[in-house]
């Protein structure tokens, strides 16, 4: 093993106060499409002792944005693709919706955006070239009530308006929607500061290509990974992937400013026969770590600096949508407000207590049989050595991480707790994941020129339960790694 050169405790822990990445957000989507789901007034309260702040509607229905004052809970709401042409011909008509919809509502209701349709682009209706007059419409509404600053304006768009997704490089927009749709309503949602909504499925992706595609990378799991041979980057998750599919498809247009919101993305926990991968384990595998991923911080490979803002689909299992089975069981809850499964969903189950939930009762989690990892630990992630490196690759990041980088090597010296067993790869390992905690998981600090890759298993010998910060006079430190 290399000299380690080892650095103050006080520089150290300047570092990691200095390199916090800014944490996203994340909210859920509230369909009604079902006959058993309760009341407005219950669901603001199950809202509330899950820890949830932000909540996503597909309508205004008076009963719901009632409920919802007074809730501080961020609501984003809908007007339907039905209306687009009629909001679209007639400012009248976008001002008296707004007034009967928007205005009368704010600010006891805390409604920060309007989804202005919903995938628009795939309606059979064919209404995509109402789109952007509708927007400027609602806009010019909005001012007219001085709630043109408070409140954004954006429309969910479907994966499908892209026309090249793979490799995420060649990320690029259908050509026939470019000019009419594409660049206005990127100019308009620049103009406005506002951003750009995206529906992303893993799922759909995996059951079409489940011979290609590997569940550990639609689900956030161990996996090498894949690097993309246009821009060099190494893709671990296929939500990232699609993600950079979309911000290359903006670059390519020069809309590189205009920030992208997750509207919609999730995961069934039942499906057909032909749906592949459809189950409660997997369910809860891709949504738990999704929040891990976002409530982390960090962005994507393409664009690391901004955080990742998600809306989950979907907060009830909606038993009168039509279509195959996964369409009626994305839900976290069943209409009974039972969990489908057991997933954290906040910042404070993650890193405090984990086995207090944001209610303030006890989660039920049996230990761990030795060597492996508590249901607590889901969502978390940790950076490995690829061993495919090779020897000279691993051992020029190891001494990167334990000497400029500034990872805490101690333990993993001769002698010490960690020393053992005594490979290049498990050192590597324990140095590369010191790094990468120390850089709060952000993203691109778990790769060293392709030496590491991120896990969301802790393998042996590596810490894996990062506990919460300890104020130690002066300085604040991670005070407890487990092994």
């Amino acid at each position: 093993m290399a000299t380690l050169t080892l650095i103050s405790h006080s520089i150290l822990v300047l570092s990691l106060l200095f390199t916090f990445a800014d944490a996203g957000s994340i909210g859920i989507n509230y369909g009604r499409v079902a006959n058993d789901l309760p009341s407005p007034s219950k669901v603001v309260e199950l809202l509330k002792s899950q820890g949830i702040d932000r909540v996503k509607l597909y309508d205004t229905d008076s009963g719901v944005l009632t409920a919802l004052a007074n809730s501080n809970i961020s609501v984003v709401v809908a007007l339907p693709n039905e209306l687009l042409s009629s909001v679209a011909a007639d400012q009248s008509f976008a001002d008296n919706w707004v007034q009967a919809n928007i205005s009368q509502y704010y600010p006891n209701t805390k409604i920060e955006a309007i989804a202005v349709g919903n995938e628009v682009f795939v309606d059979p209706k064919n209404t995509t070239k109402f789109l952007v007059p509708a927007m400027k419409n609602i806009q010019t509404s909005l001012a007219k009530n001085n709630l043109n600053s408070s409140i954004k304006l954006s429309s969910p768009v479907a994966l499908s308006a892209l026309q090249s997704s793979y490799p995420s490089s060649s990320g690029s927009f259908k050509t026939e929607l470019i000019e009419p749709v594409i660049k206005p309503m990127l100019d308009f949602l620049r103009q406005t500061g506002s951003y750009l909504m995206v529906n992303a499925y893993p799922f759909f992706a995996y059951v079409d290509n489940s011979n290609s595609i590997s569940l550990e990378y639609a689900l956030f799991k161990t996996n090498p990974g894949t690097v993309d041979s246009g821009n060099g980057l190494r893709y671990t998750s296929l939500f990232d992937a699609q993600l950079d599919a979309v911000f290359a498809a903006m670059n390519a247009l020069g809309y590189n400013d205009v920030k992208v919101v997750v509207s919609e993305t999730g995961w069934p926990s039942k499906g057909d026969e032909k749906e592949t991968g459809a189950s409660q384990a997997n369910a809860a595998a891709y949504n738990g770590n999704l929040v891990r991923r976002v409530l982390t911080g960090g962005g994507t490979p393409l664009r690391p600096q901004d955080p990742l803002n998600v809306y989950l689909f979907a907060l009830f299992n909606e038993n009168q949508k039509t279509g195959p089975t996964s369409e009626r069981n994305y839900g976290l809850f069943y209409p009974t407000e039972e969990k489908v499964y057991d997933i954290p969903l906040t910042t404070a189950e993650l890193n405090g207590d984990q086995s207090t939930m944001a209610n303030g009762s006890k989660a039920q989690v049996a230990p761990a049989p030795a060597g492996e990892v508590s249901s607590s630990s889901v969502g978390q992630t940790w950076c490995v050595a690829n061993v495919n490196a090779g020897e000279e690759k691993l051992q020029t990041a190891l001494d990167y991480a334990c000497g400029e980088g500034g990872a805490d090597c101690r333990p993993i010296q001769e002698g010490a707790t960690c020393y053992s067993p005594n490979t290049l790869e498990a050192h590597a390992s324990y140095a590369f994941n010191s790094y990468y905690q120390k850089k709060t998981r952000g993203a691109g600090s778990c790769d060293f020129g392709g030496a590491a890759y991120v896990v969301t298993q802790p393998p042996m010998r590596v810490p894996y339960r990062l506990l919460n910060w300890k104020d130690e006079g002066e300085f604040g430190y991670l005070v407890k790694v487990q092994y």
